[in-house]
């Protein structure tokens, strides 16, 4: 009896990776028998009354979530370790269908040097080098004033790349691939998670599962999930990963800081004449414009401004906003910037103390040419949980902070959080502790929490700065703009924090 409950916990009402399956009722298993049950009915009643248990259950299968997903696939201590991930996005049952010869699709990710780092160790990066990406090695940022631009080299801190863009569904199903590929024992439950009971002792209804890497004092101590069909699961960790408005979050009693911004974004796909290698960035009055290359010819914009504009831009005509777009990346709003405005490389030339640094001139970006895909518009806002974690719940992602995509960072706090909470739980798990303990995932908040709020204060700073348009600050802004391109400490300092190592800038 016992081995055919076990057998059977894992299958039931869910999609098995890599078999992919749904069952509403027990599974049918030849052969074997349930105490004294004397037919088929008798079974399947028995079999059901079983609620699978699990050591980790990952809410929100996106980008994030699967990323832990990965980690944990791939380190030593937590590769043992049985996890459901829910989600009811149909694409992680039937998978993404990326084609190559189609245009990019608007949502992308930018994804810094250290991400890419992580997901190479976990073996998922090779997954997102079949589809398209695109490096760059440059990066430019101006102003709408024409007062001041910066330009940051990869060559200026010895690394090949500044970062890779890439479509979210290709980066997303790099991930999927890699925990389908693993032996990782995951079980997907395409639903959604309807209510979430904490610190019950219920687990000792199903059988203790043999296969878990924790101590048995754990078992019987966890939370109970109750999904969108009816059905139940027990779990020791729960996982928030599913995004700004988490649900996670919100049933363990996480309150949030932060607001809206008056802004929304507006994303779509542009293409070019030639291939763009380079990440532009301006800022204009109403918020910054960037164009990041995807490969071929095509590229990505990303451009912040007031609710009613972004309306307005993304029911006009393909040649109206064509027109828009290369008015704001070049000539629109104030003139193009010169390098040697206001004697500024001399003013900055005796903090130079590194003749390796590139100072580059300003270059004008490409001309967009064509509209590639549709326009999407999302608003904007900040928001930060007032914890990462509780007894038997941790929060990742968007779900414990959401930032403004100026710099594109979103993702790759993710991507962090993902890391970390990985590594602390294998250390856990180590010496014994139970993974859902509270001082051990008050360890993950200590690590990310301080790094992730700087990073948000960052963003915010640079969002505010640039909603005044007055004369002298202007003209701070243009002085700190090329402060950034001459004073080579600065610069450098800049490249590694955005690239993902997270120690301040310096004179910041």
């Amino acid at each position: 009896m016992n081995r055919l409950m076990k057998k059977t916990i894992s299958n039931v009402c869910a999609l098995k990776i890599p078999r992919k399956y749904f069952c509403t009722e027990g599974v049918k298993v030849a052969g074997s028998t349930i105490g004294e049950a004397s037919n088929e009915h008798e079974k399947k009643q028995a079999i059901n009354k079983i609620i699978p248990q699990y050591d980790i259950a990952i809410v929100g299968g996106g980008m994030v979530g699967m990323a832990l997903a990965c980690f944990l696939a791939s380190m030593p201590m937590t590769k043992q370790l049985n996890v459901a991930i829910i989600d009811s996005n149909p694409a992680l049952a039937s998978g993404f269908h990326i084609k190559k010869e189609d245009a990019p699709d608007p949502r992308v990710s930018t994804v810094t040097p250290a991400s890419i780092s992580f997901l190479q160790d976990a073996g998922a990066w090779k997954y997102v080098q079949q589809n398209r990406h695109a490096y760059f090695n440059v990066m430019q940022v101006w102003d709408y004033t024409g007062l001041g631009y910066a330009r940051y080299h990869a060559r200026d801190v010895n690394k090949d790349f500044l970062g890779c863009v890439a479509e979210n569904k290709v980066l997303h199903n790099a991930l999927l691939s890699c925990v389908k590929d693993s032996d990782f024992k995951t079980t997907i439950y395409p639903l959604r998670l309807s209510s979430m009971t904490l610190n019950t002792s219920s687990m000792s209804i199903a059988e203790e599962n043999t296969n878990s890497v924790e101590p048995s004092s754990a078992q019987g101590h966890g939370a109970k999930l109750q999904l969108s069909d009816g059905s139940s699961l027990y779990a020791k960790l729960v996982v928030g990963a599913d995004g700004g408005k988490s649900h996670v979050r919100e049933l363990a009693g996480i309150k949030t800081t932060g607001w809206n911004y008056s802004q929304n974004a507006i994303i779509c796909t542009v293409e070019h004449t030639s291939e763009n290698v380079c990440a532009w960035q301006r800022f204009l009055p109403t918020g910054p414009i960037a164009l990041l290359p995807i490969g071929d010819k095509f590229s990505n914009i990303v451009w912040t401004m007031s609710p009613a504009e972004s309306n307005s831009r993304k029911s006009t005509t393909e040649e109206e906003f064509l027109k828009d777009v290369n008015y704001a990346l070049d000539y629109g709003y104030g003139p193009r910037p010169t390098s040697g405005l206001l004697g500024t490389r001399d003013m900055f030339s005796w903090f130079k103390m590194d003749a390796t640094i590139t100072n580059e001139f300003f270059e004008i970006p490409p001309k967009v040419t064509k509209l590639a895909s549709e326009r999407m518009v999302f608003p904007l806002s900040l928001r930060h949980a007032n914890s990462y974690a509780s007894k038997r719940v941790v929060l990742i992602g968007d779900a414990a902070h959401t930032v403004h995509p100026l710099a594109g960072q979103g993702v790759n706090l993710g991507f962090g959080d993902a890391f970390s909470l990985s590594r602390i739980l294998a250390e856990g798990i180590a010496l014994g502790t139970d993974i859902g303990e509270v001082n051990l995932l008050k360890k993950y908040e200590a690590e990310r929490r301080s790094g992730n709020m700087m990073m948000m204060a960052i963003l915010d700073g640079f969002q505010k700065a640039y909603s005044v348009d007055f004369g002298p600050f202007n003209i701070l802004r243009a002085a700190a703009f090329h402060g950034a391109n001459y004073i080579s400490p600065l610069k450098k300092s800049i490249i590694s924090y955005a690239s993902g190592d997270h120690k301040l800038p310096v004179f910041l």
